[in-house]
């Protein structure tokens, strides 16, 4: 059960950035088509790019002889400071949601979820429940940021990402103690 929590803060820590970030492109007219299909293509790239980042970091932690909780927690809190230097930085929000543009915005808010597979082996040795909850709940805060903003204030966007910060600056420095 403590396994299955962690796993499910985590992925929500790591759809926060995404939720913030289509809240911005949620305030553009995108049909609830595009939105379904953009949620989609994150999801799926929340469930890739862990596997991927898994395999490395398994490498890795066996060149190095590192423990799988410190290069876990050294990245969940890498992620927490990137994610408010993303705070600070002036909102940029895709002109053109096309194909291409979609599929960018996937790979790059997906990119935390690959840092997270490397150390992902210090929590859990089920990779298939971590990478579903990761992209099931990433597709669901997509979704969500996109439908709301439509409607919602651009402020929302921040304290989401701060929250989701938070969390993983709390779980880094959880996995940090465990070394």
């Amino acid at each position: 059960m403590k396994e299955i929590i962690t796993i499910f803060t985590i992925a929500v820590a790591l759809s926060m950035d995404t939720f913030s970030l289509s809240l911005g492109i949620g305030t553009g007219n995108i049909s609830r088509k595009r939105c379904l299909f953009f949620s989609l293509l994150v999801g799926i790239m929340h469930f890739i790019m862990p596997l991927i980042g898994n395999i490395i970091g398994n490498k890795i932690v066996s060149i190095f002889m590192l423990k799988s909780n410190f290069l876990l927690g050294i990245i969940l809190i890498y992620l927490a400071i990137t994610m408010f230097i993303e705070i600070i930085k002036p909102d940029e929000k895709p002109k053109n949601m096309n194909i291409i543009n979609m599929f960018l915005f996937a790979l790059g808010v997906s990119i935390d979820s690959f840092s997270t597979g490397i150390g992902l082996s210090a929590i859990t040795n089920n990779m298939l429940l971590a990478v579903m909850f990761f992209s099931v709940i990433s597709f669901c805060f997509t979704y969500l940021g996109l439908l709301i903003g439509k409607y919602a204030n651009r402020m929302l966007g921040i304290y989401a990402t701060i929250l989701g910060a938070l969390l993983l600056i709390i779980m880094g420095i959880f996995h940090l103690c465990k070394y």
